[in-house]
């Protein structure tokens, strides 16, 4: 809401994205050769993709720091139009796929392209790198490939029989130095590393076929004045639909899933986060299609968003569209200055780095994941269908194997029934539908009247006609003398009923006693146990309400580990809940409760090591950069403080408590600067002393060594807060020409940016 105006600006180029360029060129300039040699297309149509994707997909495009030019996934597609229709229809069809791609963006479907199984996707991926790696191997032996993988493979055995020592030579130089160069060790190496492993295997490769003499074949690149542009497709009308279709699939479903990845790999960039947003996906589709536009009516090959070159951007620290723009002009000006140079690269070295990136996209990591999903068939009929008979039949076979997949698990369920104990279990494995009513009335049925039933339900979907089946027998069974409890053993279950009037609509924060009426019925506990049955019902009302909606949180939380920026240090009294005061969830904050707050300096005699532990910890292995003690109002800490006596006995409460002696000294003391709150004095004698105690603890904590090193090094900031339960406010510590106050949140962050300053400004360092 505070944008300013747009201004027009120069373009610009810092150095960041600079250096993006540079790296992301180096990489671009042999792939996009070797693609357009795998293909059988001209040379220089790899560089005119490569350029155009650069410059019209980095301005127009909806993911910046995506980069886009000739993809290996395209290579099969168009090599196959190339073989069936000659190059200048090919051309032409990656215009009419530029179209297609446009009106899919101006009908806002991208997101409706994120659907498609990841199964299909990684599957289809899987079977071009097969095609791709199984061509080109005749390349690296020193022969031709056929069109057809089959023919390929059928050939093969002749090919190995006939090698030439030359090529083979050079293509195990190339895959040697692709391996060895990003595992250089040491310093050194760590130097060389930033120069990519492609120009290096390339490079080496060409240079080492020049100084032997080797008499190989090398790129050609013709005259730019004969050059080929894009011609009117020439076929039978639906092929030439088919080939379209194929094109606009291909493309839109490999850079609109990259854009997606893009984003995660600039959220997970480690130092500060770049002012570049999430892709607007529909325009990263329009930016596409002008791109392929451009691309074919120029003679260039079909373009799409590139996982390796756009990863590369990312690393390299890019942090807008000017880096990938700056590519696409650099491609320019190699392809027009530096033919010379590239006409020395041999065809072998080329194809041993296209036969690389054809292995490459065969990903274990892609299939484990489909086998931990259970999607092992839709993953293998997709390969195998892209190898055997196109990528469009074999994405067509894909998806018509995750359909079945999917109906053959809504309709497959399991149920049971076991009784123990006099007690009937009914146990519903799976989605319970219509096709599973029958199996579970004869199921139910076997549950005789009067008897104790428990029917679990280990799914997350109910239809209609199941949920009516359910509640008539419970109805009936409980008519007849006999008890029914339904549990949901794991997700909870959904139904496609909607919900009653009565249904829970609490937040997870609300005490037990005001929604026991949500919990489900059970058995009235025995005398002195009630709140252990409340216990244990809130904490089924977490699975069935919660968990479904925060379990993908705590299993990328369970993967990556913690990483708070945060640590919060506050009293254990139950009113403070410390998620719903600071909005915050998961992951975001390193807690620590005692009794008071309070933080045993480090030298004390009789020290408590609990609290110096978990700043040790947070501080040095957590890295957090910012500590806050909270206090709140009515704390028994500090009422305890105040009514302590000489006649006390000496318990473990007390000696506790005698960490907080060093705030009550400090507010009897004549100080000129005693804390009070924004606007008012403290009520009483026990508000000044929490508010007093903040003050202590944050300079008790100055005292530990790992927060001092922290803050001398600028690493750390200390806050103090006040939490006044009863009016649900919170109050920042912050310093004025009156002395210390506890400024009211609301008024420090929404009133402006004068005010937010002055809250930045005023941090507990200074008091």
């Amino acid at each position: 809401p505070h944008t300013p105006a747009p201004t027009r600006r120069r373009f610009r180029v810092g150095g960041a994205d600079l250096s993006a360029a540079v790296a992301v060129f180096l990489i671009a300039l042999p792939l996009s050769l070797g693609i357009a040699l795998a293909t059988g297309a001209p040379l220089q149509a790899g560089l005119v993709a490569a350029a155009v994707g650069g410059i019209v997909v980095g301005r127009l495009g909806g993911c910046p720091l995506q980069v886009s030019g000739p993809a290996a996934g395209l290579t099969v597609v168009t090599a196959d139009l190339i073989h069936r229709y000659g190059w200048r229809t090919t051309c032409g069809i990656t215009v009419l796929a530029g179209l297609a791609q446009l009106g899919l963006g101006c009908l806002r479907v991208a997101r409706g392209a994120l659907a498609v199984s990841p199964a299909v996707v990684h599957g289809m991926l899987a079977g071009i790198g097969i095609t791709i790696a199984v061509a080109q191997l005749h390349i690296v032996l020193g022969g031709s490939p056929d069109s057809s993988v089959l023919a390929n493979l059928r050939d093969l055995p002749a090919q190995l029989a006939d090698l030439h020592p030359a090529a083979l030579s050079m293509s195990a130089l190339t895959l040697a130095l692709l391996l060895a160069w990003p595992r250089l060790p040491g310093r050194a190496g760590r130097l060389l590393r930033r120069v990519p492993a492609a120009l290096v295997a390339v490079t080496g490769a060409a240079a080492t076929a020049a100084l032997a003499g080797l008499a190989l074949p090398r790129v050609e690149l013709p005259s730019w004045h004969s050059h080929a542009l894009a011609g009117l497709p020439e076929g039978p009308v639906l092929g030439i639909a088919a080939a379209v279709l194929a094109t606009t699939l291909v493309c839109s479903v490999q850079s609109l899933l990259g854009a997606v990845a893009v984003d995660k790999l600039v959220a997970a960039r480690p130092g500060p986060q770049s002012r570049v947003g999430r892709s607007d996906l529909d325009r990263e589709l329009l930016g596409q299609g002008t791109a392929n536009i451009v691309s074919g009516t120029l003679g260039g090959l079909p373009i799409a968003g590139v996982a390796v070159r756009s990863t590369a951007n990312v690393n390299a620290g890019a942090v807008s569209r000017n880096s990938t723009m700056l590519h696409g002009v650099l491609v320019v000006v190699a392809a027009l200055l530096m033919v010379p140079i590239l006409e020395e690269i041999p065809l072998a070295s080329l194809a041993a780095l296209v036969m690389a990136v054809g292995i490459q996209m065969v990903s274990l990591h892609h299939i484990r994941t489909v086998t931990r999903h259970r999607e092992v068939p839709v993953y293998a009929a997709t390969t195998l269908g892209v190898v055997l008979l196109g990528v469009l039949q074999g994405v067509l076979l894909g998806i018509a194997v995750a359909v079945a997949l999917a109906l053959h698990r809504l309709a497959r369920t399991r149920i049971t029934h076991e009784e123990k104990e006099g007690v009937h279990h009914v146990r519903v494995r799976g989605q319970l539908t219509f096709l599973a009513v029958p199996r579970l009335s004869r199921a139910l049925h076997l549950v005789p009247p009067g008897a104790h039933a428990v029917v679990e339900l280990d799914g997350s979907f109910i239809d209609h006609a199941a949920y009516e089946s359910l509640q008539d027998w419970r109805s009936s069974h409980a008519a007849r003398g006999g008890t029914a409890e339904l549990a949901g053993r794991r997700d909870g279950i959904r139904t496609a009923e909607p919900a009653p009037a009565a249904a829970c609509r609490c937040r997870p924060w609300t005490p037990w006693r005001n929604h026991r009426s949500c919990f489900a019925a059970a058995p009235a506990a025995p005398a002195g146990q009630e709140a252990g049955h409340e216990l244990a019902r809130g904490i089924s009302s977490f699975q069935r309400n919660t968990a479904p909606l925060v379990r993908e949180e705590l299993a990328r939380l369970a993967r990556e580990g913690q990483r708070p920026s945060q640590l919060f240090l506050t009293c254990a009294d139950s009113r403070l809940v410390t998620s719903m005061i600071t909005a915050s969830g998961p992951g975001d904050l390193f807690v620590v409760r005692n009794v008071g707050n309070l933080v045993p300096p480090p030298d004390e005699e009789h020290g408590d090591d609990s609290v110096a532990a978990a700043i040790e910890y947070a501080v040095e292995v957590l890295g957090v950069r910012s500590i806050t003690v909270c206090g709140h109002s009515g704390c028994g800490a500090m009422q305890a403080l105040l009514a302590a006596g000489a006649d006390r006995p000496d318990t473990p409460l007390r000696r506790w408590l005698r960490h907080g002696l060093p705030s009550l000294a400090r507010m009897a003391g004549d100080r000129p600067d005693r804390p009070r709150l924004a606007g008012r004095d403290p009520a009483d004698a026990v508000e000044l002393l929490c508010l007093t105690n903040v003050v202590q603890q944050l300079a008790h904590l100055r005292a530990h060594a790992s927060v001092a090193r922290a803050l001398a090094k600028g690493e750390l900031e200390l806050h103090g807060m006040y939490f006044h339960v009863g009016e649900a406010q919170a109050y920042l510590l912050a310093r004025s020409e009156g002395g210390t106050v506890f400024e009211d949140v609301t008024e420090g962050v929404g009133g402006g940016e004068e005010a937010r300053e002055e809250v930045r400004a005023a941090s507990p360092r200074q008091v």
